[in-house]
């Protein structure tokens, strides 16, 4: 049981509202276009996400880490700030206050995670912390 009141519904309603916002959005738009070829299936893979993470449902069985870092050489801390302002804004409008918080706060902490595994990838082009090339 969650210590939110957020149900199975609220995610199924929140999710594709949200992702309806975004695909339209001028910056985060194109690259969810060219991520992602089928929009139901990925829908409910991120409301088992979000079930999983916030209902403790168990449900989804992805890897968002590795599934953003194929995507890293796109990906920017701006784009991350946009999505969540994005983020913020639908929870805000579709659910209480208290569970939109809950969400927002949730979503906050996973997008510094993922930002910060694409920020320092091993295999990636960013320098690592012990990355002393000379000048």
């Amino acid at each position: 049981m969650s210590m939110y009141d957020i149900s199975e519904q609220d995610l199924a309603i929140l999710i594709p509202r949200f992702y309806d916002r975004v695909r339209a959005d001028a910056e985060l738009g194109p690259i969810f276009a060219g991520a992602i070829d089928d929009w139901p299936q990925h829908l409910a893979k991120l409301v088992d996400f979000w079930s999983s993470v916030m209902l403790g449902s168990g449900r989804y069985k992805g890897q968002p880490v590795p599934a953003h870092l194929r995507h890293a050489d796109v990906l920017t801390p701006a784009m991350f700030d946009r999505w969540l302002s994005l983020w913020h804004d639908v929870t805000a409008q579709t659910l209480p206050v208290a569970e939109a918080h809950a969400l927002q706060t949730k979503a906050a902490r996973i997008a510094q995670s993922l930002l910060l595994a694409i920020q320092y990838r091993p295999t990636g082009n960013a320098p690592g912390p012990t990355d002393r090339r000379s000048a």
